[in-house]
This record gives structure tokens, C-alpha cells and sequence, in this order.
């Protein structure tokens, strides 16, 4: 593992809604308290925060930078459910990725139980809040 190593955090849809919506379900906390946490927790590293609700802009990310970082840690929200086009560009990733969705997305609805796009990603992280950030964070250690 490098000293210094850059991570990649890309939220997918409706993360920026993230105190508002659903806080029994999703937590109090906003994405931009969330990502102090995850800095916080890893000040020897550098981290990127990218948050979009557009699929294009998501794999557009996906596919210019990831090169410049060691790890990618993706929330795609709903589009884990379906989104096949993001799926192809986390496998063409040139960098280790972790899945992470706050809720455990195996008690929830059945549409949410089935993500298309964790088998592009060395693991998924499910159902530990944001702290499941910070544990991608940590296997995405192991992997570089």
C-alpha cells in the first residue's frame, strides 16, 4: 500500500437530498457533512467528492479521472438498480471500486435488492450508514 494514496467518492441520484429525504432510511446527516466525515477519518489521504444526478455526467467522471486516483468509491443510488451504462464504465475501470449504499439494500423493496452494477466492483458495502464509506475506504487500502 502507497504512503499517500488519492480516492475517488462519487454519489449517485438524490444524495444531495440526503437530511431531507427519507432520514429514517437514509440518516439525518447531509452528503457534505458526510464527506467531512470520510476526510475527517482519512486526513493523510486525498479524497474527491463528485455527487451528480445525471447517469451521463456519473460515467463521464468515471471515465476521466479515475485514472488520476487509486480507488473509486461509488454510491449510484437508484442506478445500481438499473443502470447497465454504468455498469460498462466501472468494468472498464482502470482502479479497484467498492459499491456503497447507506441502506441495506437487501431489506428494502425488491427492485432495490439487485444491483446491476455491483459485479463491476471488487465489493459492495451495504447497510452500515457512513460508516460503510470509510470501511470501502479501507478495503480500497488493501487492494492499491
Amino acid at each position: 500500500m502507497e504512503d499517500n494514496v488519492r480516492f475517488l467518492v462519487i454519489n449517485g441520484p438524490n444524495l444531495n437530498f440526503l437530511g431531507k429525504r427519507n432520514p429514517a432510511i437514509y440518516g439525518a446527516e447531509t452528503l457534505e457533512q458526510i464527506n467531512a466525515y470520510i476526510q475527517d477519518s482519512f486526513k493523510d489521504d486525498e479524497i474527491e467528492f463528485f455527487q451528480s444526478n445525471h447517469e451521463g455526467s456519473i460515467i463521464d467522471t468515471i471515465q476521466a479521472d479515475s485514472e488520476k486516483f487509486d480507488g473509486l468509491v461509488i454510491n449510484p443510488g437508484a442506478y445500481a438498480h438499473y443502470s447497465y451504462a454504468i455498469h460498462d464504465a466501472l468494468e472498464a475501470c482502470p482502479i479497484p471500486v467498492i459499491e456503497v449504499h447507506l441502506s441495506n439494500i437487501y431489506k428494502r423493496e425488491a427492485f432495490r435488492r439487485i444491483s446491476v452494477t455491483a459485479p463491476a466492483c471488487s465489493a459492495v458495502i451495504s447497510g452500515q450508514g457512513k460508516k460503510g464509506y470509510l470501511l470501502a475506504i479501507e478495503k480500497l487500502k488493501d487492494l492499491v
